[in-house]
């Protein structure tokens, strides 16, 4: 086997252009996919908590509530708290801005949430412009180009270098489709390569839509083994591993699954609920109930209704053993819409399984 394939014989990395459809070469290392992307930071003025300080990690999705009723709230996603500001009595946060966000930031008092309680009010907050930081280099280690990189590289122009819009295709050591990242990349240097002749190192300028996150890292180290063969294998992890555990399923789907492959109607599903002490725990433990170990089905109610309707390897009507239901009842019984209205996220998940025709039985 070479050094640029995984234990199936396929290539780790793609290098894809996604408007021709050619390869651009293939490789076994690639640096640089990993990175914070540019993180907005917000300074919160006049900050009063409701329970406990946030620092750290704060949430996956962080709704700005304005008082002014005639603003939509808006979205920030995957909070940090830097703490209270030295001095001060405002709050940093840094994420990435979501949906709605004002356009001419809004000033006035905001009141603050992560889907599943308030987490404090300010009087005004404003956005905090960082030090600009270059993004990482890209650098694809060992790799075989095909024919139109090594014209491209033979005549060596800005515009033949400039590759535009591509896919670094990312496989498993099974050989299975295991992520597909999209790049806007310009070719700024290559050499040969120390991992075998007629291979070269590349390096390439651009940034990655999105970058995947620093702390996805330790996830992909166990994925690019194979997908997990036993259920439960992110029970013990964290909120935040979690949803990146969840992201991971989403976009990619076991094989036979959203390709109208679907099993029968009438299915039995038993659903674990033991572990169910957060919404991605929630959505993992219904994927893994309806596809198995690293199955996906939905991450939101949205897209667990659409799986229901077919397309993601189930077919109703069907029933469904819920065990330890006591356990996501006590933890998702109070949730927030993203104007911070109070509703039962437990309950909306059974009103979507009953309205598809799944017959649930809470044990």
């Amino acid at each position: 086997m070479h050094e640029d394939e995984t234990r199936q014989g396929w290539p780790r990395y793609t290098l894809t252009d996604t408007e021709r459809g050619h390869a651009w070469g293939h490789c076994a290392e690639a640096e640089g996919l990993f990175g914070q992307g540019r993180r907005e930071t917000y300074e919160l003025f006049g900050w009063v908590p409701e329970g406990a300080e946030v620092l750290g990690w704060v949430g996956r999705d962080v709704w700005f509530v304005p008082e002014d009723e005639t603003l939509d709230p808006w979205l920030l996603e995957d909070v940090e708290s830097l703490g209270r500001h030295p001095g001060t009595d405002s709050v940093v946060l840094t994420g990435f801005d979501g949906h709605d966000a004002p356009a001419d930031g809004y000033r006035g008092p905001v009141r603050i949430h992560d889907t599943q309680r308030w987490l404090g009010s300010c009087r005004e907050s404003a956005r905090v412009l960082p030090p600009g930081r270059p993004d990482p280099a890209i650098v694809l280690r060992g790799l075989a180009p095909g024919r139109e990189l090594r014209q491209a590289l033979t005549t060596g122009t800005r515009r033949t270098l400039d590759l535009g819009e591509a896919a670094l295709e990312v496989r498993d050591d099974l050989g299975e489709p295991f992520a597909e990242l999209l790049l806007w990349i310009t070719v700024s240097s290559w050499h040969p390569s120390a991992l075998g002749a007629g291979l070269i190192d590349l390096e390439l300028e651009g940034k990655l839509f999105p970058p995947v996150p620093e702390h996805a890292r330790p996830l992909w180290e166990r994925w690019l083994a194979g997908p997990p063969r036993t259920p439960g294998t992110w029970a013990g992890l964290g909120t935040r591993p979690r949803r990146d555990w969840l992201d991971h399923v989403r976009g990619r789907p076991r094989p036979g699954t959203g390709s109208g492959a679907d099993r029968p109607s009438g299915g039995a599903y038993v659903l674990d609920g033991r572990y169910i002490t957060d919404v991605p725990g929630l959505y993992l433990a219904l994927g893994e109930a309806f596809n198995g170990p690293g199955g996906y089905f939905g991450a939101n109610l949205d897209a667990l209704h659409d799986c229901l309707g077919g397309g993601f390897g189930h077919t109703g009507p069907a029933t469904l053993l819920w065990r330890d239901s006591a356990v996501a009842r006590e933890h998702l019984a109070r949730a927030l819409t993203s104007d911070g209205q109070a509703y039962d996220l437990f309950s909306a998940v059974l009103d979507v399984l009953a309205g598809r025709g799944v017959r649930v039985t809470l044990a």
